[in-house]
């Protein structure tokens, strides 16, 4: 199969993949409770967390993340050597990353993307993951505030993955999947702007 008809295929795949709501199926099989009907109403890991407790909220973060690790582990073995193997495994990127924020189960209304993104990070750009993560904890330790670990840890995973990879097609993704984040999380920016953020410990 050439990468014109394999391309679209595991695009489609990445989306489908990224549209699995962990943080809903697994506080339905694990509590029974629509984690949609707590807290923020957000399907992601601090939602899930609120829910059921940290050891939930890990869980749904790991499999977010892994929902896009997946894909783009396969699209890179896939097509990562071709002529347009970096355009496609960002495309990948970008439909797993859009299955979360818009997952065709649900609907269309998903969650944020913060673990998601992280699992595209860790696969194209993984010192830029670690950063944002080492940014993440930094600033919720100081803040208790999720929403502010994620916009930080998201902003610094951008800045350091241009650093080490340069205006590549793979940095111009991993910064429309920053500056995605950080529009899922205008309502949370305008709250922290005027002091109404409320802290989280799971």
């Amino acid at each position: 199969m050439n990468d014109a008809v394999l391309g679209p295929v595991l695009v489609v795949a990445g989306y489908l993949s990224g549209s699995i709501p962990f943080g809903l199926v697994l506080s339905k099989l694990l509590l029974d409770i629509d984690v949609r009907q707590v807290g923020s109403g957000n399907i992601g890991a601090t939602n899930a967390a609120r829910a059921g407790g940290r050891k939930l909220g890990v869980l749904v973060l790991l499999l977010d993340a892994l929902k896009a690790v997946v894909p783009l582990l396969l699209a890179r073995r896939l097509l990562g050597g071709g002529e347009r193997g970096d355009l496609w495994v960002m495309a990948v990127a970008i439909a797993a990353f859009a299955g979360h924020l818009f997952p065709v189960w649900l609907r269309f209304k998903g969650g944020k993307g913060v673990a998601t993104g992280l699992g595209i990070f860790l696969v194209l750009a993984p010192w830029a993951a670690l950063a944002g993560l080492a940014t993440w904890v930094g600033v919720y330790a100081a803040t208790r505030t999720s929403s502010a670990g994620s916009l930080a840890g998201s902003l610094v995973c951008v800045l350091v993955g241009f650093d080490l990879l340069g205006p590549t097609p793979i940095a111009w993704g991993c910064a429309a999947v920053g500056a995605l984040i950080w529009w899922r999380h205008r309502e949370n920016i305008r709250r922290l702007v005027r002091g109404e953020e409320g802290s989280f410990r799971p």
